[in-house]
């Protein structure tokens, strides 16, 4: 992660750590845009995520939290943002994505 992409995270995060090893929370793909979860930016609903496309520069974001809610007794949450492509992190193609990485 970039110095001052770590400057600018650590004055928006509401937690004291900073994870310089974020990786891509969407459904394995090798091409296109890339999301990993940074922290939560301490306002209900949403999250700071860190954005790139493939080898480009990256960037910081305020994303709102994925609404959509498994169906059952359980209603597991899903991990992304709203809005993002493919499975959601309860399905079964993401078993190995969850929210705590």
């Amino acid at each position: 992660m970039p110095l001052d992409l770590v400057q600018e995270a650590w004055e928006k995060s509401t937690t004291e750590h900073v994870d310089m090893a974020v990786q891509c929370q969407l459904s394995s793909h090798d091409d296109g845009e890339h999301y990993g979860l940074f922290s939560d930016t301490g306002e209900y609903g949403t999250a700071t995520w860190l954005r790139w496309h493939e080898r480009t520069e990256a960037e910081l974001i305020a994303l709102p939290d994925c609404p959509v809610v498994a169906t059952g007794p359980d209603g597991e949450a899903c991990c992304l943002f709203d809005g993002h492509a493919e499975h959601h992190t309860w399905e079964a193609a993401l078993e190995e994505v969850s929210c705590s990485d």
